[in-house]
């Protein structure tokens, strides 16, 4: 099924990229300070306020840096940097701020990691001659988990729920996607949906998702008993942290239909390319037989009803005809 990718989606990733086409400044001249950490969920960054004695960039850059690789125990926060993660060298030339790790860097889960580098960009932009910043593990460049080049990044690299100071009713069409009568398969259904701009797109999704289909030839893939903890965006990845509901087993439905469920209607959204589903803050676990939490998921298809999926075939080849006809309609 086409993915509805509204304006505004479209200006929130283009914002949201913004920062990866090059470099820029971290922060204004008459802001505060702020040391990033990660709360005791895991699911975010922690901004807090901070008066540093350095005046000169060099000596600024040292003095959050010992900051950002010192413990922190707080009962609402932590550290960003775990305590095995070392710090080899860096250096600043050019306004780009080059750090280099040990290769305890690559031991970080996929969660953990990206909120430890979201931290450190965020806390280090802020210095006037920072503009941007690339990441190394021992003398190469930082890789995704695809083995693609993370490369440059600013302070806007990372946005999280962007827009949660407006508060306007607005209307969009979601695409979900529930489970088919006996549970083998995946149904997507279009809703039309009229919300505040305060909540995130990926937290309505999985509102939405949790209420169930508005049709009656499907049902809820997720178990009864399943809450939302909370729902984060961050490089693409969506974080999705559910209540222990979650595990309660409801064997007609497949495990992978659960899970595509959720994948697939948070894919949909043009900021998230892979999803991430924690119970409780903790991945680290199978669900039920095969379902290893700890992976990334990424948008599949393959789980789609058979009659879902003879829709979605003409479609696309409607779509491919209407092209030949315009090409053959030249002359």
């Amino acid at each position: 099924m086409r993915r509805k990718k509204r304006s505004l989606y479209l200006l929130l990733l283009i914002l949201s990229l913004a920062g990866l086409a090059g470099c820029e400044k971290g922060r204004e001249d008459d802001s505060e300070y702020r040391i990033f950490y990660v709360n005791k969920e895991n699911t975010k960054t922690v901004a807090k306020g901070y008066e540093p004695k350095a005046k000169d960039d060099r000596e600024l850059i040292q003095e959050f840096l010992d900051r950002l690789f010192q413990e922190e125990e707080n009962k609402d926060y932590r550290q960003a940097v775990p305590k095995d993660v070392k710090l080899t060298s860096w250096k600043l030339e050019n306004a780009q701020l080059y750090l280099h790790f040990g290769s305890s860097y690559m031991e970080m889960d996929n969660v953990t990691e990206v909120l430890c580098r979201a931290a450190i960009v965020r806390t280090l932009t802020q210095v006037k001659g920072v503009e941007c910043i690339s990441f190394y593990v021992e003398d190469s460049p930082l890789m995704d988990a695809n083995g693609n080049l993370i490369g440059l990044m600013t302070g806007e690299t990372f946005i999280e729920n962007p827009g949660e100071q407006i508060n306007t009713i607005q209307t969009a069409s979601i695409t979900l996607y529930f489970s088919n009568k006996d549970g083998t398969g995946l149904i997507p259904e279009v809703q039309e949906v009229h919300y505040s701009s305060n909540i995130s797109m990926e937290k309505l999704v999985m509102e939405q998702l949790l209420k169930g289909p508005e049709g009656t030839e499907a049902r809820s893939a997720l178990p009864e008993g399943t809450k939302l903890v909370n729902v984060s965006v961050l490089d693409g990845v969506g974080f999705v942290n559910l209540n222990e509901g979650f595990l309660s087993q409801n064997y007609e439905i497949a495990e992978s239909v659960v899970i595509y469920s959720i994948v697939n209607s948070l894919a949909e959204l043009p900021n998230i390319n892979k999803v991430q589903i924690s119970v409780n803050g903790d991945s680290n676990m199978t669900y039920r037989e095969k379902m290893d939490l700890n992976a990334m998921y990424e948008r599949n298809l393959d789980y789609l009803d058979e009659s879902a999926r003879t829709q979605e075939e003409q479609i696309e080849e409607g779509a491919e005809k209407v092209v030949i006809e315009e090409e053959g309609s030249g002359d």
